[in-house]
């Protein structure tokens, strides 16, 4: 499956902030609805007042949802970074200091070749 350029999903950081807008509106429209609910509480509809809190439900697990796919997503670019060594000189220089505190192996490579 390939995206056309500039589509939602083009990349990680756009299909996140994507998910992130999609987010906010779920949320807003969530708000709407809390509201709605809190209005026909005192009305004689309780079918249309089941209605709403049966939306209230599925917008909560939505919202649920869409914040677990943001986290997803950060996941995925934390680790994109890390693999491709977009986090700079500061990951690179703790891993080299990670590499010379090793414990030696029994057989003794020379560090030009690690």
């Amino acid at each position: 499956m390939s995206f056309k350029p500039g589509s939602p999903f083009d990349s990680i950081e756009s299909a996140h902030e994507f998910v992130a807008l999609l987010a906010e509106t779920v949320h807003e429209a969530k708000q709407d609805v809390e509201a709605d609910i809190e209005r026909e509480s005192g009305s004689d509809s309780p079918r249309r007042l089941d209605a709403l809190r049966t939306a209230l439900y599925s917008m909560e697990k939505l919202e649920l949802q869409m914040n677990k796919s943001r986290r997803i997503l950060n996941d995925l670019r934390s680790l994109r970074r890390l693999l491709f060594e977009e986090r700079g000189a500061s990951a690179k220089s703790i891993a080299d200091g990670k590499a010379e505190t090793a414990l030696p192996t029994s057989r003794s490579v020379p560090r030009s070749r690690l």
